[in-house]
C-alpha cells in the first residue's frame, strides 16, 4: 500500500515528475464479453448562469450596455458628444416606448453643429473587426413637423471613423430604424456614436450593435466562438437560467421565464443577483436585458444538439440571502408559469403558449423532457412548496422528469433531509446535488454511488468543480481530481443520469466567481484544463459500461479537516477518513457505432505509473490504438490568453500487442484510450 503525504490544498506541495521512469505499476482488466448497463444518454453537460457576465456582454452578443437606459445609472456607459453644436441628453418616461421600458433618451439639439448626441462604450468598449458588417438599430420618434434623420457612426477609441449609416424618416410615432455598417478597421475599444444632425428634439430607446457574424447568422443572436466552445463539448444538455439567479437575492429579483420571451423591446430588465454577493467584488451596473431569454436558451439547445433542462422558481428566494418565501395561498400564480413553461416549449401551436413559441418562429415543439424546480434550496418550507409544484405538474404533463433540489451541498443534514423527503412523501425523478471541494474530496468520492440504493430517484451532479485553494484557480490538478471523481459518474451512469460542472463563463475583469470552464473577454476565449477534461468524457461518452478491475497498490491519503468539507448554513461535517485508493481511477464501456472500446485511466498523483492494460473477451483487437491525454509540466499549470492551450490534450498512436496495452500514464494525468475492437 502506498503511503502518499497530500497537503490541504491536495497535492498542491508535491515535486512533479513527469519525465523520467514510473515508479508504481498498475493492471487494467478490462471485461468486453461482459458489457454491463447503459450509459446515460444525459450524462455529461453543461450548466449556463448569468454570473461573471456570462449573458449580456458575453454569450448574448449585443455590443451595446445599457440600450434601454434602464440601468439604475440611466447613463450608465454612455456620454455625450458635441461635434460644435449646443445641446442636451436627457432620461425622460413620459410616454415611453412601452410600459416594460419606461425609460428612454430625449436629445434637445439647439445649435447642431455637426452633430450633437451620445456616444455608448459597450462593455469595456466595443470590439469590432475589419471588413466585418454589423446591424445598427434605433427605437426613435421626434417633435419635428418633418422627417429627421440620425447618423450612426461606429468611431475607434482616437475618434476616428470606421463606418456610419442613416438613419432616415423618423417621425413622432415610436418606430425602430435599423441600417448596416462595414467596419473599415479593427479596434478592441471602439464606441457607437449616435448623432441628431438637426436642431429640435429627437427621443431614442434600445440602441443596439450586433455583430452579422453572430452564431447561425442569427438576428439577436449569440456570440459565434463562445458557442463554438460549447458545441465542442458535445454537452448532452444544458440546464438554464442557474444557479442563483433563478431565486433572485430576493422574490422581485426572481428570474421570470414569462419576462424574458417575445420582442426584445418588451423584455424588462432585471439587475443581476451576484451585482455585490460574493467576495467584496461589486458590480453595481451588472443588469440582464434578458435578450438571452428561454426561447433563445431552447433554441441555442436545439443547436448544439443539447436536452434543454430549465429551472424554475418554487416560491422561494435565496436562502443564504433575504430568505423570503412565498406564502402558500399566494402559490398558484408560481406553479402557473411552470405549467405555462412546458406548453411553452411543447404544447400545440393551438394553445396559448405554444402559439406563443409560433410566433417567434419555432412552430415546432422543443422536446422538453426535465424540469427542475427550485435551484439550491433546502428545509421543510421547500419541500411543502415543491409537493404543490409536483402534484399540478405531473397531472397536466405527466411524462415531464422532476429535478428536485437535494440542498446546498452533500453529506450534511439538509442533504440528508432531501433524500428522506424524496425517498417517502415528496416524489421526485430526480435529485440535484452540488458539490464545491478541493480536489482531495473527488478523489476519495469517486465511488461514492457504487453502493447507492438504485431503487429511489436517480441523481444529478448538478454543480461541481474541485475549488484548488485561494484564489480559486482552475489548475491541471484540479481538473485531474475532476476527472477521477467522473469514472465514477461514468461506472454509476445508471444511477447519476446527468453531471454538469459550474460555473460554465467568466469574464476577465468582470467576473464574481471562480474557477469556471471557460474564460473570455471581448476578443478571445480559452477553455481552462477543467473544460478539457469535460469534453474529453462529453466526446468519448460510451454506450454501454464494461468492467474494468484495477490491481495496484493502494493509496492512502490523510483525512480532510472539517472546515474544508463544511457547506453554507449546515452543521459542520466530521473529518473524512480516506481509506485506500486505487492506484488509478477508471472506467470502461463500448462505444458501438465506432466500434471501439473506450478506457478512461486517471492518474492523479505526482508520480507516473506505467500501466499494462488487458482486453479480455474483445475480438478483432487493434492492431493500434488512440490515447488522447492531457497533462502539463506541473500540476499547477492551468490556461491563459497568453498561453490558450498550455494545458490540452494531445493525440497519440499506441501498439496493441496481443490483447494488451503497455502506456506509462503521466503524473497528474488524463488518458481516454479508444481501441477498435469487435464484439
Amino acid at each position: 500500500m502506498r503511503n502518499i503525504r497530500f497537503s490541504l490544498l491536495c497535492l498542491a506541495s508535491l515535486a512533479y515528475t513527469a519525465a523520467g521512469a514510473a515508479t508504481t505499476s498498475v493492471r487494467l482488466t478490462v471485461d468486453a464479453a461482459n458489457p454491463g448497463h447503459a450509459v446515460s444518454p444525459m450524462l455529461h453537460g453543461v450548466f449556463f448562469e448569468d454570473i461573471n457576465y456570462g449573458a449580456d456582454g458575453g454569450l448574448y452578443a449585443e455590443l451595446v450596455q445599457n440600450r434601454s437606459f434602464e440601468h439604475a445609472e440611466s447613463l450608465f456607459s454612455w456620454g455625450t458628444v458635441s461635434r460644435g453644436a449646443e445641446g442636451a441628453a436627457t432620461v425622460e418616461s413620459a410616454d415611453p416606448l412601452n410600459a416594460k421600458n419606461p425609460h428612454y433618451l430625449r436629445l434637445e439639439v439647439k445649435a447642431p453643429g455637426r452633430g450633437f448626441g451620445v456616444a455608448n462604450y459597450g462593455f469595456g468598449g466595443i470590439a469590432v473587426k475589419a471588413g466585418e458588417s454589423y446591424l445598427a438599430s434605433v427605437f426613435a420618434r421626434t417633435a419635428a413637423d418633418h422627417p429627421v434623420a440620425l447618423r450612426i457612426v461606429l468611431e475607434d477609441e482616437t475618434g476616428r471613423p470606421l463606418g456610419e449609416c442613416r438613419l432616415e424618416g423618423i417621425s413622432g410615432k415610436w418606430t425602430c430604424f435599423e441600417g448596416a455598417i462595414k467596419s473599415s478597421g479593427a479596434a478592441t475599444a471602439a464606441r457607437l456614436v449616435v448623432l441628431a444632425t438637426e436642431a429640435g428634439r429627437v427621443d431614442i430607446d434600445m440602441v443596439s450593435l450586433f455583430p452579422e457574424n453572430t452564431w447561425k447568422h442569427r438576428r439577436n443572436g449569440m456570440r459565434a466562438d463562445l458557442v463554438q466552445m460549447l458545441a465542442d463539448m458535445h454537452p448532452s444538455f444544458m440546464r438554464f437560467p442557474g444557479g442563483c439567479v433563478v431565486e433572485g437575492k430576493d422574490l422581485p429579483n426572481r428570474y421570470q421565464w414569462k419576462d424574458t420571451i417575445g420582442d426584445v423591446s418588451e423584455r424588462p430588465e432585471n439587475w443581476n443577483r451576484w451585482q455585490d454577493a460574493i467576495r467584496g467584488q461589486t458590480a453595481p451596473q451588472y443588469y440582464q436585458t434578458c435578450g438571452l431569454g428561454f426561447f433563445e436558451f431552447f433554441q441555442l439547445c436545439e443547436d448544439i444538439g443539447a436536452e434543454p433542462v430549465p429551472i424554475i422558481n418554487c416560491g422561494m428566494a435565496c436562502q443564504y440571502q433575504s430568505k423570503q418565501l412565498v406564502a402558500l395561498d399566494q402559490l398558484a400564480p408560481f406553479v402557473q408559469d411552470a405549467l405555462d413553461l412546458v406548453e411553452f416549449a411543447d404544447g400545440a401551436v393551438s394553445t396559448p403558449w405554444g402559439a406563443r413559441r409560433a410566433a417567434m418562429g419555432h412552430p415546432e415543439p422543443f422536446h422538453l423532457k426535465f424540469l427542475g424546480v427550485g435551484n439550491e434550496q433546502w428545509g421543510e418550507d421547500y419541500f411543502t412548496r415543491y409537493g404543490i409544484f409536483q402534484a399540478a405538474l405531473k397531472a397536466r404533463w405527466p411524462d415531464v422528469k422532476l429535478i428536485g433540489a437535494g440542498g446546498p451541498g452533500v453529506d450534511d443534514g439538509f442533504w440528508k433531509l432531501a433524500w428522506e423527503k424524496f425517498r417517502s412523501e415528496a416524489p421526485v425523478d430526480v435529485v440535484d446535488e452540488h458539490y464545491y471541494r478541493p480536489p482531495q474530496w473527488f478523489l476519495e468520492n469517486a465511488t461514492r454511488y457504487d453502493a447507492q440504493d438504485r431503487s429511489g430517484p436517480r441523481v444529478f451532479a448538478g454543480e461541481y468543480a474541485a475549488h484548488d485553494g485561494q484564489p480559486r484557480r482552475s489548475t491541471l490538478r484540479a481538473a485531474v481530481s475532476e476527472a477521477a471523481f467522473m469514472t465514477g459518474l461514468v461506472r454509476n451512469s445508471d444511477l447519476v443520469v446527468m453531471a454538469s460542472y459550474a460555473p460554465l463563463f467568466a469574464k476577465a475583469g468582470a467576473f464574481q466567481w471562480a474557477p469556471d470552464l471557460i474564460w473570455f473577454d471581448n476578443t478571445r476565449v480559452y477553455g481552462t484544463p477543467s473544460y478539457h477534461v469535460q469534453a474529453l468524457f462529453g466526446r468519448n461518452r460510451p454506450d454501454v459500461t464494461l468492467p474494468v478491475a484495477v490491481e495496484g497498490p493502494a493509496v492512502v491519503l490523510p483525512p480532510l479537516p472539517p472546515a474544508s468539507v463544511a457547506t453554507y448554513g449546515a452543521p459542520p461535517l466530521p473529518p473524512c477518513k480516506s481509506g485506500p485508493l486505487p492506484a488509478v481511477f477508471a472506467a470502461a464501456g463500448r462505444d458501438a457505432r465506432a466500434g471501439e472500446i473506450v478506457l478512461f485511466a486517471v492518474n492523479p498523483y505526482p508520480e507516473p505509473c506505467s500501466a499494462t492494460i488487458a482486453l479480455c473477451g474483445a475480438a478483432k483487437i487493434g492492431p493500434a490504438a488512440r490515447a488522447i491525454v492531457l497533462t502539463s509540466a506541473s500540476p499547477d499549470d492551468g490556461n491563459s490568453f497568453e498561453e490558450p492551450a498550455k494545458v490540452a490534450p494531445r493525440e497519440e498512436t499506441v501498439a496493441v500487442n496481443g490483447k494488451e496495452i503497455v502506456r506509462v500514464l503521466p503524473a497528474c494525468s488524463v488518458t481516454v484510450f479508444r481501441i477498435p475492437a469487435g464484439e
